[in-house]
């Protein structure tokens, strides 16, 4: 592979034919008509003017509807048949497998159309960015339409509003004649509204054209849509059907995970990458999973790269053995021959915050001993490494799984690198490779003495976030029963010597007022329980912070309700899976009134020494292992919550320790950014030097590289942007 697969791609680009379906029952009644049939197999041609009587008495396009680009440029649009030379395309293009732009692939979904007589062709496209929806329109579209980017007409719309015809009139439509415009204006003002209500993440319409009797009518159609919205759309999404992209299709193995992972609350991915591939992986952590195939690519094994995938946030045994087994079976399916290759599986992992390593390896270990003929015969050798919650327990069972079934079993703790098991799983399968023992294991000498415990509070920065977000007084609500992640706040508190717990109240909607029992130290207290915030933000006035632990559904009503407060300064959102379109609704309001968003999506953050959210930081021994019991010179900014705990194990072992870890969430569209909170660390006194993980996908990074250029940020910072880009770029 070219690249490393993305992790939590939620815009799915859905067929041409479901798109135009979608506007024909959605846009205002006469708009569009959406004659469209879709044909999957030629069984369907006999009985298809039946449902459709259009194809007899039009003359038609026919093109495949399988997220091709260029069609028209390579030759795959066929113009002006009648239904009988329809047909014979068909017969000749289905299950025919072409090669375009180096990828092949076999054509078998086609869409089928009346053509239509206009005299211009225009380009609309509608695409969302964190502030806005962006319209983009050139009056001369179709296939030369060019680069749209540095020609097209812009109009943005902030977010919350919805195009007006005379908006768009006068922002998009000067080099359109007046008496086109109206029904141009018309349409894609009412073609916004359908883009925000269905939850569309990118549409684009190429060309779009105006009919003798001035219909507009889309000819070309390319959307994507946001998958985390499904749940308050299915209805009116209908069946939309998200085809892989062209030249792959879903193997049985991989829609099995896929059903798996929406059965849980957890995460299980599989992609099949290459499945005479030789290395294996079986990775703990979305932003773990991007760096070990980071690894593997740049140490020159992506030809060898099997699998991409993950499996988080807690899953069962039942479904870590499901998955170990799904992999297992992909490894040795084929025939070992004679004289088989050697393979690899890497389980690798950072340090979990919550998850149990001793129960997931559990699983993992069934799966070895259900496979354990197969694995020897395969030559396959496993390479263990993993931090976290029970970890001893469980590598010591993986170890002793190892002997027990005379399997080549490798493990290692947080002690190692997280990466250094793969040179060692690379060496196994080919032995002319080497590589450095010395880089494998961290030495763990402190580096110099930690400042003084109790630091006042830095003034607030300029611009970005307006206050800082922690400190030593910081009391917050959590929102939702979660004693585990209560409990690990307190003794977070009381081993950093706290003169008072940081939480002050929990909020349980589907309960009345009550009181839970928590321990502080070896003492017990009471907690109190509020079935809203309000009743607990009049009980609790010193309350600053909610930690929020709504699910995906809820989340949104129950942070709008602390916006409400304006005691409640900084959020976070812990919660996967919320639509895009009301995050940045959140982010909008939040803005406006000064309220800092960590997430969605995000474990959190800490500031050591004073305060932490929920489960960051893992068990307490690690957070004492990791020094952050007290604040050291180092801020770090990450968007994955799984790495930023291997972050405190990477700053504890080679500088005086973290000050404040911050983990913003790997949703497309994160409460703050990398820059709102580099920008705090710059202006911090006690910040002595910075730390960035970031991903490929997106332009925060580039923002900060402007920043660095342009001397807004001068301290020390050591930036990582983890993924490999197709090129190697």
């Amino acid at each position: 592979p070219q690249s490393t697969p993305g992790r939590r791609r939620m815009q799915k680009p859905i067929r041409e034919y479901d798109g135009k379906k979608m506007m024909a029952r959605h846009l205002p009644p006469g708009m569009f008509a959406g004659n469209a049939a879709q044909v999957k197999s030629l069984d369907q041609l006999d009985g298809l003017p039946l449902k459709e009587p259009w194809l007899l008495t039009h003359k038609l396009v026919v093109k495949p509807d399988m997220l091709i680009k260029r069609r028209g440029k390579n030759g795959l649009v066929r113009l002006g048949l009648d239904w009988e030379g329809a047909q014979a395309v068909l017969r000749d293009w289905m299950d025919k497998e072409v090669t375009l732009e180096g990828v092949t692939g076999t054509l078998d979904t086609f869409i089928v159309e009346p053509m239509c007589a206009f005299s211009a062709e225009y380009y609309i496209c509608i695409h969302s960015l964190r502030e806005c929806d962006e319209m983009l329109f050139h009056h001369e579209g179709g296939v030369e339409v060019g680069d749209v980017d540095a020609k097209a007409a812009r109009l943005r719309l902030p977010i919350g509003t919805i195009a007006t015809p005379a908006l768009i009139e006068s922002s998009l439509l000067a080099a359109v004649s007046d008496a086109l415009r109206p029904p141009l204006a018309s349409f894609f003002a009412a073609l916004h509204r359908f883009y925000v209500d269905l939850a569309f993440t990118y549409l684009e319409i190429n060309p779009i054209v105006i009919l003798e009797g001035g219909m507009v009518t889309p000819l070309d159609l390319a959307a994507k849509v946001d998958l985390t919205a499904q749940f308050d759309l299915s209805r009116a999404w209908g069946e939309l059907e998200m085809p892989a992209p062209f030249g792959r299709k879903s193997t049985p193995e991989e829609a099995y995970i896929a059903a798996l992972d929406e059965k849980t609350g957890a995460s299980l991915k599989l992609t099949v990458l290459n499945p005479e591939g030789r290395v294996w992986t079986m990775v703990a952590g979305g932003g773990a999973s991007v760096i070990y195939a980071d690894t593997i690519c740049d140490l020159g094994f992506a030809h060898e790269m099997a699998n991409y995938g993950e499996y988080s946030g807690a899953p069962t045994e039942a479904h870590t053995f499901e998955y170990a087994h799904t992999i297992l079976s992909l490894m040795t399916r084929a025939p070992s021959g004679a004289l088989p290759k050697p393979k690899c599986l890497i389980i690798g992992g950072g340090i979990a915050n919550f998850t149990n390593v001793a129960s997931t390896f559990g699983g993992i270990i069934r799966a070895l001993r259900k496979h354990r003929d197969a694995i020897l015969e395969h030559k396959i050798a496993i390479f263990v490494r993993r931090g976290g919650p029970n970890y001893q327990e469980g590598l010591n069972a993986m170890k002793e799984a190892g002997v027990a079934l005379g399997l080549p079993v490798a493990v290692y703790g947080p002690e190692t690198h997280i990466t250094a098991i793969v040179p060692m799983a690379l060496a196994h399968i080919d032995a002319s490779f080497t590589y450095s023992t010395s880089a494998l294991q961290a030495d763990g000498i402190p580096r110099g003495p930690p400042p003084e415990l109790l630091l006042p509070e830095p003034d607030v920065p300029p611009g970005g976030i307006s206050h800082s977000l922690f400190t030593r007084k910081t009391r917050a609500l959590v929102h939702g029963l979660q004693h585990r992640a209560v409990q690990n706040m307190l003794d977070f508190d009381y081993c950093c010597k706290r003169p008072t717990p940081s939480v002050a109240g929990i909020i349980y909607p589907f309960g009345g007022d009550s009181i839970q029992k928590f321990y502080w130290g070896t003492s017990e207290i009471l907690i109190s329980v509020y079935k809203d915030t309000a009743s607990a933000v009049a009980a609790h006035p010193d309350a600053d912070a909610l930690i929020n632990f709504a699910s995906h559904r809820s989340v949104f009503a129950s942070v709008k309700e602390a916006l409400a407060h304006p005691s409640l300064r900084t959020i976070a959102i812990i919660a996967e899976g919320v639509p895009e379109n009301k995050t940045r609704a959140l982010l909008a309001e939040a803005q406006a009134k000064g309220v800092a968003i960590l997430g969605p999506a995000t474990v959190g953050g800490l500031k050591a020494g004073c305060f932490r959210i929920g489960n960051t930081g893992g068990m307490i021994d690690n957070c004492i292992d990791c020094k952050l019991h007290r604040p050291g010179s180092v801020a770090y900014v990450s968007r994955s919550g799984g790495m930023s705990n291997e972050l405190n194990n990477i700053v504890a072992q080679h500088t005086n320790g973290v000050y404040e870890g911050i983990a913003i969430g790997g949703d497309r569209y994160p409460g703050s950014t990398f820059w709102d909170h580099l920008l705090r660390y710059q202006n911090n006194p006690h910040v002595k030097m910075m730390v960035l993980l970031g991903e490929v996908g997106g332009t925060e990074e580039y923002r900060i590289c402007e920043a660095i250029r342009e001397g807004k940020l001068s301290k020390p910072i050591v930036a990582w942007c983890i993924g490999t880009c197709k090129g190697g770029r």
